[in-house]
Order: C-alpha cells, then structure tokens, then sequence
C-alpha cells in the first residue's frame, strides 16, 4: 500500500475535464448520436485521461441500458460464424453496444442456462442462432419481454424477427446444381443434426430433390461427420478408396467439403476430373483452396449487419414493434471442385 488516499472518479470529473455539463457526458454514454463529433472527441479525451468507467450496475436498477448484447452461437471451433458475429459486431458497435459472446455446443438445454446468465448481466438484447431451440428459451424470452433476433436462419413465420439465408433454397440449389451437371452416382456429407436445424434442413432438401429426379443415395454413400476438417478427409478417403464410389460428393457445409478435398486427394483422386466436391457457405478460403470450391453463398455478412440493425433499433425504439423477418437470399458460386460428369466413370 502506497498511504495515499485517491478519490474515485466520477461524472462530475470527466465533465469537468472535458469542459461540459454532467449531463452531456451522460448523453455522450447513453445516446452519442445527439452530440456533436467535436463534443464526442472532448469527452473520449477526457475519459481516457481520467481513467474513468461508469458504474453499470447502478444504472441497470435505475432501468437505464446496459450497452451491451447477448449473442449466442453453437460452436466457437471453426470460422462458420465468425464473419456473421464480427459483421453483427461492428454493427451495434456504431451504435454504442458491445457483445457478450457465447456457444452452446449445439446443446439446447446448455442454451437455456447461458440465456439466463445473460439476463441476469442486464443485456438490452439477445440473438439466438437459428429457428429452433427450446420452448423455455422463447418463455423466458417473452416473460422478461427481452428484444431478440434469431440470427442466420430466415423463416417467414418465425417466432422472434429472423434475419438470415433460406437453409433449404441453398441446399436444393446444390442439389440441383449437382445434378444439372449430369451426376447420378451422389454420396452425401452432413453433420450431425441434432439441435442444428441448418444441417437438418439442408440434408432433407438435398435428398428430397435428389429423390426428386430418381436419384437414391445408398446408405453407405450417406454420411454423418462433425464438424472437423480432420474428421471428413477421413471419411471422405474412406469413401472414395471404396471399389463403387461415386462421381460427386454434396458436403453440408464448406468445413466439410474442405476436408473432403483433402480426402480426394489422399485416395489419390482428381478433383474435379475423377470427383467433384461442393459445399454450402462459402466462408472465407473457399475461393482459395485448391481447387476452389464450388459452394452456396450465404451472405453472412450481410446477415450480421442487417441482424445488428434490426436490434439496435428493437432496443432503441421499442414503441416501433418487434421488426421484420428478412431474407437474405443464398447465391451459387460456380467454382473449379465441381464439373460435368464424365462418361468414362
């Protein structure tokens, strides 16, 4: 211990450091949009200079915002969400609101108790990942009468506004694709779907549309893999080290169809020539990888800033209603992993 006593900062320091009212430096926390840019650099100036933080708790029992959002995503391993949440982000940033960031490991129940946590922080807002989830996710949603947006899915009829890709458009798009290229010899590659409606709608759409043209995928050219690059190049070079094996493989996502590129390759297949590879995603490398990867764009950037709007102004402006679902439609991306189907296989 120093003997020296240091009075704690407050409001009243930083307005007078910065030569403005008390306040004016609570608008400058609480609504930055009403001060003038010059007003807003002054007071920045002196809050990094007096060390100053302001005590949120105290102003939550007042009933004043927390700045700060709940956003709540299955899985923290891969880039699959990872420019959705930055785009989501930088959005409520420019609007004063920073996120508290968590995954639930595709666990429903694990979903709910981090939801609580949540609100037990005080947050203004929450995003879920997604359509689905558990009925006390949505009670406790409307019994604390919390802003949500259910962010990456899009449904017309959702429950909460859902902001997003329509996860069966992108999977019958690939399908499609796939078959227009003349294949008939198809495997599969999803991830689990328990507690993951993205994979539990694209599998079904990808194998309904195949059924749709006569196409049967054989039970041992259908297969569950989680979501490892590790994981499907081991599957996939099992499968295509087999005696029958197919001339295209529809993967439900880019993670997937990356390994399974790499799968190709150590059963010492051409790609696209002797195999052709696609995904859904398109998630940052996709066009990079060797060869690049015929996918379906979801525009997640897109998505993360439209879903950071739509909540900023659900917290913002409650008297405007909840807000409106919005698709953001998916787009194939015709790359080099995928080619017309050969005669000679």
């Amino acid at each position: 211990m120093t003997g020296k006593s240091k009075k704690k900062v407050d409001i009243v320091t930083v307005a007078k450091a910065a030569g403005v009212s008390a306040s004016t430096v609570s608008r400058y926390f609480n609504h930055p949009d009403l001060l003038k840019p010059a007003t807003r650099k002054r007071i920045d100036t002196a809050v990094r200079k007096t060390g100053y933080i302001r005590n949120r708790a105290a102003q939550t029992i007042h009933g004043i915002r927390s700045g700060t959002i709940g956003v709540l995503i299955p899985t923290l391993d891969h880039a699959i969400f990872a420019e959705v949440v930055q785009a989501f982000s930088d959005t409520v940033a420019d609007a004063g609101f920073t996120i508290l960031l968590a995954s639930h490991g595709y666990d429903l129940q694990r979903e709910y108790a981090i939801l609580r946590k949540f609100l037990e922080h005080r947050v203004d807002g929450v995003v879920l990942t997604g359509l689905d989830h558990d009925d006390a996710v949505f009670q406790l949603l409307d019994q604390q009468q919390i802003p949500c947006v259910l962010m990456w899915n899009y449904a017309a009829g959702s429950r909460y506004p859902s902001i997003g890709a329509d996860n069966e458009l992108a999977g019958r798009m690939i399908a499609e694709h796939i078959l227009s290229l003349g294949h008939r010899r198809i495997a599969c590659m999803f991830p689990p779907t328990q507690g993951n409606d993205r994979a539990q709608a694209r599998r079904g759409i990808v194998l309904h549309t195949l059924a749709q043209a006569g196409v049967t995928v054989p039970d041992a050219w259908s297969l569950t893999t989680v979501y490892s690059i590790s994981e499907s190049k081991k599957d996939a070079q099992i499968l295509l080290s087999a005696p029958e094996r197919p001339t295209a493989l529809i993967c439900g996502n880019d993670v997937l169809a990356s390994g399974a590129l790499y799968g190709a390759n150590a059963a010492g297949l051409s790609v696209p020539s002797e195999i052709s590879i696609v995904g859904i995603g398109d998630f940052k490398g996709s066009s990079e990888i060797e060869p690049s990867l015929t996918t379906v764009r979801l525009p997640a950037r897109r998505i993360g800033q439209e879903a950071g709007r739509a909540l900023c102004a659900a917290i913002t402006q409650p008297d405007t209603g909840r807000g409106q679902s919005l698709h953001c439609a998916p787009v194939l991306m015709h790359r080099h992993s995928a080619r017309a189907v050969s005669n000679a296989l």
